[in-house]
């Protein structure tokens, strides 16, 4: 067993998934396509020790109960998956660090980039080999936006109707399509909802059943005009589909209302770039902070925009981004 130490990207998702067919499978309602981020990045290293008691984890320099018990939970698989391979005879503990260089708990993805790096930099360090499409479903049960994670460039997440069908595969590398992400920072305060407790109301939504009608088109919409490059036509669909997502929110009960004021402001900065001619769309995932997409040759004209706001706090530019690497330079 070696020390392992991974670093994955988090993710924009720019057709969202809402809802869960399995909740203890994480099997989503719907499939997704989202786009991998290479300036959001989890950094842990694993290695598992025969003298620990029990798996020791620290995630951004804190031993936090809730997230540690989906951690733990996590390497249990692994270590049955390692077990079922002759690998280990008996459970052996890991000790795990973890960091972000972006704020987690905000709405960013920080669990779908730091479950991806759990997953491969665990997978190593006990000793297993699997393929891309096996860490993918494998990661998915730890954190459903984690699946995406293992991969990079532009992703689909398959919905699939077991976990065996269930995972992500890119579909088109970093620099078949470049463009930009700029995540204006309104806050860095914690959610006061989960986005597992949120899937658990989607469907108490009027609007969940109207778009799982739509959602298959919409996929399939999104793929061609990555594909055909046409980022207009991706925008519109994508700051479109960011508005509906959040209807569905509005709409359950109880409500999930997310958006702060700033979040409102950004929105309404983003239109009126628009209307001078500035190619830039917003998406939102479930939080507070918001993503606006444009071309490399008007981020700085989106940026300048975005730090004159006052209620934006930050703004981190972004690329698309590779699938997760293996580093020699560990946490501890």
């Amino acid at each position: 067993m070696e020390k392992t130490t991974v670093q994955a990207g988090s993710d924009i998702a720019l057709v969202k998934y809402w809802g869960k067919k399995d909740k203890v499978l994480r099997l989503p309602a719907n499939g997704s396509i989202s786009m991998i981020l290479n300036s959001l990045n989890s950094l842990t290293t694993v290695e598992f020790q025969s003298n620990l008691e029990k798996d020791q984890i620290t995630i951004n320099g804190e031993v936090e109960d809730g997230e540690a018990l989906r951690v733990v939970k996590h390497l249990d698989r692994i270590r049955s998956l390692a077990k079922e391979k002759n690998l280990i005879n008996k459970d052996v503990f890991a000790k795990v660090v973890s960091e972000n260089d972006f704020p987690k708990s905000t709405g960013l993805s920080s669990s779908g980039s730091g479950f991806a790096a759990l997953t491969l930099a665990a997978v190593k360090a006990i000793g297993l080999n699997l393929s891309e499409k096996e860490l993918s479903i494998l990661a998915r049960q730890g954190s459903g936006t984690a699946c995406r994670c293992v991969c990079g460039g532009f992703v689909e997440w398959l919905d699939g109707n077991t976990s065996e069908e269930s995972y992500s595969q890119s579909f088109a590398r970093p620099e078949d399509f470049v463009i930009r992400d700029l995540v204006a920072v309104v806050s860095e305060d914690k959610k006061d909802l989960s986005s597992t407790e949120g899937h658990d109301l989607a469907e108490t939504s009027l609007f969940f059943a109207a778009r799982q009608e739509k959602i298959q088109e919409k996929l399939l919409q999104v793929k061609q005009v990555i594909l055909q490059k046409d980022f207009t036509t991706l925008g519109e669909i994508v700051e479109a589909e960011a508005l509906e997502f959040h209807s569905i929110l509005l709409t359950s009960r109880p409500t999930i209302l997310l958006f702060y004021p700033g979040t409102i402001e950004v929105m309404q900065a983003v239109r009126q770039l628009r209307k001078i001619g500035v190619p830039a769309y917003f998406t939102i995932n479930t939080g507070f902070n918001i993503h606006v997409l444009t071309l490399p040759e008007y981020e700085q004209e989106v940026l300048r925009m975005l730090q004159s706001l006052p209620s934006v706090q930050k703004v981190i530019s972004s690329g698309v981004g590779e699938k997760p690497k293996y580093l020699d330079k560990h946490l501890f």
